[in-house]
């Protein structure tokens, strides 16, 4: 279990998590990133636009990745099928000739 002290926008607070304490680290230096990509594109001072705009932005990073390794597992499906397809006909083709 892993323990977090986080200082962002101008809020602080502790959290306490199942993974450990360098992972947590991690993860809010990467928020830190993208908050800081964000005040320095963004026009708006307001912590709370910042901290909806850093959330989308990661949210969008998320959804691309999972659309990218669903499009990755749908072509493993299809070439595993296409595999399955082709072992099937030699098998089917084998005892054709034994018959």
């Amino acid at each position: 279990m892993g323990t977090l002290q986080i200082n962002v926008l101008g809020t602080s607070f502790t959290i306490n998590a199942k993974e450990d304490s360098d992972y947590l680290k991690k993860l809010l230096d990467y928020y830190k990133t993208i908050i800081e990509q964000v005040e320095n594109a963004a026009t708006t001072q307001d912590s709370i636009q910042t901290a909806i705009l850093s959330g989308i932005m990661l949210c969008d990073e998320l959804y691309k990745e999972k659309m990218r390794l669903l499009k990755i597992k749908k072509q493993i499906d299809t070439e595993a099928l296409t595999e399955v397809e082709n072992i099937t006909m030699n098998i089917i083709n084998k005892i054709d000739q034994i018959l």
